[in-house]
């Protein structure tokens, strides 16, 4: 669904069934989608149990399948032609130039998709589920699951280790692990470094140099200062409810999903099925009402 910042309904993609088909808003079929980035007039899509990554224009209003073989792959792949090459569970995506990044959960890999030739192939991660930092090709992730970019790096949620990650965006890079440590060490520990615990983090964004995460297990929003890496909660009791609010006092149930945009923080709250907007300044939180749905 498109809305305005107000809650506005504007447009709807996909026909509502669940399913696997292109074409127009109104009969494309989707299955899942997680993770989206937006251009000017394209948007694209991680089409999660499809296993799939999917465009969608927003000018002509039509669906089109870029990468993705129908059915989950039971085995990697090392790339190929994106309608050739099967995936397994992409969830979420990030534009830098004309390579888009996927957060590939399924195959504990980042991989990318080049717009122009329409080639997907692995980035970061050798495939094997566990947390070591090192050359992109032979580091370990254990399902990265939200994904974002700057120029020179991407930062992303992996999620079974609940560690914040980057990946260098040139092909000589290393992945290094920002706070967070092992795999399933979970827990609820603001900090720095090491010490910091987190319960599988999915959704991530970055604005003036700090990442912001959903923390989606322990029901809060954090921040994440990359350089320094410390990390803070910033929204959330902790208690799975839903409640507006001012920082510790507002409550989410499994927020997935994060935007920051024109000063406000934007939330997916998954288990409350329901957006929740943040002013930067006040902390303040509060349910957006969408308007205008049929």
């Amino acid at each position: 669904m498109i809305t305005d910042f107000d809650g506005n309904a504007q447009q709807v993609i996909g026909s509502g069934d669940q399913g696997f088909s292109d074409g127009t808003y109104q009969t494309a079929a989707f299955c899942d989608p997680q993770g989206m980035a937006l251009t000017s007039d394209k948007l694209y899509v991680a089409d999660t149990k499809n296993h799939a990554i999917r465009r969608v224009d927003l000018t002509t209003q039509e669906v089109t399948t870029l990468a993705g073989a129908v059915e989950q792959s039971e085995t990697f792949y090392n790339g190929g032609p994106g309608r050739s090459v099967a995936l397994n569970s992409p969830w979420d995506v990030e534009l830098s130039g004309n390579r888009l990044f996927i957060a590939m959960a399924g195959f504990h890999q980042i991989w990318t998709l080049d717009l122009e030739s329409e080639e997907v192939r692995p980035y970061a991660g050798n495939g094997r589920e566990r947390i070591e930092d090192g050359p992109l090709a032979e580091a370990e992730l254990a399902q990265p699951s939200g994904i974002v970019a700057d120029d020179n790096v991407s930062y992303f949620t992996d999620s079974e280790t609940s560690a914040i990650r980057s990946a260098d965006l040139t092909s000589a890079g290393v992945v290094t692990s920002i706070v967070g440590q092992d795999l399933f060490t979970f827990g609820d520990v603001d900090g720095s470094a090491d010490e910091v615990r987190l319960q599988y983090p999915l959704g991530i964004d970055l604005h003036n140099g700090i990442l912001y995460i959903t923390d989606t297990y322990n029901n809060k929003i954090k921040r994440i200062y990359p350089h320094t890496r410390e990390a803070a909660s910033l929204l959330g009791s902790g208690r799975p409810c839903s409640v507006d609010g001012v920082g510790s006092e507002a409550e989410f149930r499994e927020p997935g999903g994060i935007s920051v945009v024109a000063r406000h923080i934007y939330v997916a709250d998954t288990n409350n099925h329901a957006i929740r907007v943040a002013a930067l300044d006040t902390l303040g939180v509060s349910t957006l009402e969408i308007k205008g749905l049929k």
